[in-house]
């Protein structure tokens, strides 16, 4: 028998060797195959993102990066229902309430693994099956492939609770076709299934009971080019049949977005579609009553600058926007609102778009010298 002694470092190397595997952990981080894999598995609260999360991450992608076995990164969620939901706003809303440490440390170190997904150099392949919003499109977004599903849910419902579409939204949104990214960015409009591929969000479709084919297919490529992978993913994709007839949710309105989200200020936005007063226009309105006014104009302007900036350059405007969020008003009311109270009816301050001046937008976009983002 062993001495207890003994017994005790046996159980703690055992400990320290199914951590990675362990199914309480939020994170799981494995390797097989030629494959590094990321499990997000935190499904009771749809894979929500926390910090401890992105700092596991992070490393580990930069450490596959390097290794000269490791061909491809799949990232994935567990549970079904989420790829990932966003990331831990009400955490973060506690701590900044406080001044605590971790209003500046989650967006900073969220920034920096977006941009690790970024650039990294071997191919990353996220799975987005199921709900994938905000900091999950952060997770995603950035790399060479994006798998959408029939379950996928994609949105940027940032401006609901006073924040911004961040973690590169100012990057990607407003390189989609048209004014496309502008609409999803402002009204927080939700994408589903085919069309998160047909907006130019996702790489490929694939049905979601195929994805355990799809991985192990992706496991089993024997040392993988990009080219190698993304053919791959298109032999999945080419016999992916559900929905394929559907047109576009948004092919019918594409013309008014172009025409009415292409204003230079959200009044203009506001006035053209008061103008246009057609059903789809109205509705928008009403969207983007409920917005926070100040979030709308920051969010506008992001997207304005955006657009021609490097993803680096965006990821460091919008860490000073994070910053200036915390500072704020709506953001805390906004959690509150939505999240804490869940009575829906948050109490914007200013509560009207003219009463956000050009003065305030200039403060929330100004570097934070020392304290800015660092890539």
């Amino acid at each position: 028998r062993l001495k207890p002694f003994n017994r005790l470092q046996v159980i703690l190397q055992h400990l320290k060797m199914s951590k990675q595997t362990d199914s309480t952990a939020e994170v799981l981080l494995e390797k097989r195959g030629g494959a590094g894999i990321i499990t997000l598995n935190r499904p009771k609260v749809l894979n929500a993102l926390t910090l401890s999360m992105i700092q596991q991450i992070y490393p580990q992608i930069k450490t596959w990066e390097q290794d000269p076995e490791t061909f491809l990164i799949i990232i994935k969620g567990t549970g079904g229902k989420a790829f990932c939901a966003g990331g831990d706003i009400r955490a973060i809303a506690d701590a900044g309430k406080v001044g605590g440490r971790l209003a500046r440390d989650f967006f900073r170190e969220e920034y920096i693994l977006n941009n690790a997904i970024g650039t990294c150099k071997k191919p990353y392949v996220a799975l987005i099956d199921g709900i994938t919003m905000g900091g999950g499109v952060g997770l995603s977004v950035h790399g060479h492939f994006r798998v959408a599903t029939e379950k996928t849910l994609f949105a940027m419902p940032e401006t609901a609770i006073g924040l911004f579409p961040d973690v590169g939204g100012g990057y990607f949104l407003p390189r989609l076709s048209g004014k496309i990214g502008y609409y999803l960015a402002l009204t927080g409009f939700r994408l589903k299934g085919r069309d998160v591929l047909k907006a130019g969000i996702a790489t490929h479709f694939v049905e979601s009971e195929k994805l355990p084919a799809l991985e192990k297919d992706l496991i089993a490529l024997k040392s993988p080019s990009t080219e190698d992978i993304a053919d791959l993913l298109n032999s999945y994709h080419v016999k992916s049949k559900v929905d394929q007839e559907k047109e576009f949710v948004l092919d019918e309105h594409m013309e008014k977005i172009n025409s009415l989200f292409s204003a230079n200020s959200m009044e203009e936005i506001v006035k053209k579609l008061k103008q246009d007063g057609s059903p789809f226009a109205i509705k928008q309105l009403e969207t983007i009553n409920k917005m926070s006014p100040t979030s709308l104009k920051m969010t506008l302007r992001q997207l304005r600058e955006g657009a021609s900036m490097s993803l680096q350059d965006v990821l460091m405007m919008e860490y000073r926007l994070s910053q200036a969020c915390m500072r704020g008003h709506d953001f805390y009311e906004g959690v509150r609102a939505v999240l804490t109270d869940k009575d829906q009816s948050p109490r914007w301050k200013p509560a009207a778009l003219e009463e956000v001046s050009d003065e305030f937008l200039d403060d929330c976009f100004k570097p934070l010298g020392n304290n800015d983002l660092k890539l």
